[in-house]
């Protein structure tokens, strides 16, 4: 693992802690029908304010928001629109992100998850990022594998650093996440319930 994404090991074990503490209440939240149209229509909301014509976003895992529906429906509005889903390449390192369409074929990727199954290597304007859990000032909980750390900080160094817009379920905020030094707050993290951190660039663009 790259050592900056393991330098403090109490944060990380307090990260651990948390992260399975979080899991049931995200799976509990994510069965709820009204949380996840009040989510996918605030996913809409961010996509209509920053007009992207290239998202990134996620293939949901258990418990996670599954944005797939409301990405369909803004990709059915404009042609020229094109999604993307993050591909492992390779372990512990950035994440590369290929052109999804809603009728593509996929196959079984790394950790098991769903890619597409023609490779065409797209950088997302705006890339939405699943969480675990939040906190109020934009930071998130992920799975610990630095995956998202790494590719985001990648953009950065290049110049071509997209918005970043955490998806999380309300229920999963906490006042503070415990934090590491590489550790960024994204643009914004949206809820069911709101936007955050209030007032954030992405949030009240």
């Amino acid at each position: 693992m790259n050592e900056s994404i393991a330098c403090n090991p109490v944060a990380k074990s307090s990260k651990k802690a948390l992260r399975s503490a979080l899991f049931d209440v995200r799976l509990h939240a994510s069965r709820d029908p009204s949380i996840s149209d009040a989510l996918g229509r605030r996913l809409l909301d961010m996509l209509k304010r920053h007009a992207p014509r290239r998202v990134g976003f996620y293939w949901p895992l258990e418990g996670e928001f599954d944005a797939r529906g409301a990405i369909a429906t803004w990709l059915a509005l404009d042609d020229t629109r094109e999604a993307c889903l993050p591909v492992v390449m390779q372990r512990h390192a950035a994440l590369a992100f290929h052109a999804w369409t809603p009728d593509m074929l996929m196959k079984v990727g790394e950790h098991r998850i769903p890619v597409p199954a023609t490779a065409r290597d797209l950088v997302p304007e705006l890339v939405f990022v699943p969480c675990v859990g939040f906190d109020e000032d934009g930071y998130r909980l992920g799975y610990g594998g630095g995956y998202y750390d790494r590719t985001l900080a990648g953009w950065r160094v290049a110049g071509v650093a997209p918005i970043a817009i955490g998806v999380a379920f309300e229920a999963c905020k906490s006042a503070a996440l415990p934090r590491e030094p590489h550790d960024l707050p994204l643009d914004a993290i949206i809820t069911d319930a709101g936007c955050y951190p209030l007032g954030s660039r992405a949030a009240s663009a």
